[in-house]
């Protein structure tokens, strides 16, 4: 992980147009989202946003501050690397072919990855774990030849105990 990299973890209303408004937030202030994702929360009607944001400690405090202002979300708080555990999914296509495919299913055990799709000439590998975990078997099946890859960001949380915020109200529908 490059240094200068913060996550932080938001709780926010899930409705259309909330994304919109934080990522136009994020482009306003000009401040670069390495990684986003999202997706639904243990609370009904709200979605649980995970950010990678570059940036000194004022430059996230700053991003804190700033999403705390929008309407739509109701927690903010930065994760350091210490308190937290973080995982990453790769999809991954490499070339494949009967010579080579003994060798590349080695390769994923070794990742405990697995292999989701077979074609004649290709594979389609699943890998969760930690971002150096995925950029190393990445590294390691780029040599076969991958044809495509996507990757989901950082989802993260805190380690041991729940977190118990105190959640600002949100206001009623608009």
């Amino acid at each position: 992980m490059a240094r200068n990299e913060s996550t932080i973890v938001a709780l926010v209303r899930d409705r259309p147009g909330v994304l919109n408004r934080i990522s136009s937030m994020f482009r306003r202030r000009n401040f670069n989202i390495v990684s986003l994702a999202v997706g639904q929360s243990e609370t009904a009607g709200m979605s649980r946003m995970a950010f990678v944001v570059n940036g000194d400690d004022a430059t996230v405090e700053q991003v804190i501050k700033q999403l705390r202002k929008l309407i739509d979300v109701a927690d903010v708080h930065p994760i350091t690397e210490r308190a937290m555990i973080s995982r990453e999914l790769a999809l991954i296509r490499v070339n494949s072919n009967a010579t080579n495919r003994g060798e590349i299913q080695q390769i994923v055990d070794i990742y405990r990855a697995n292999i989701v799709d077979v074609a004649p000439d290709s594979l389609i590998v699943e890998v969760t774990g930690d971002e150096d975990t995925v950029q190393s078997l990445k590294d390691l099946l780029s040599s076969f030849g991958i044809t495509e890859m996507i990757r989901t960001g950082r989802v993260a949380m805190v380690r041991g105990m729940a977190r118990n915020h105190e959640q600002r109200p949100l206001p009623g529908p608009m």
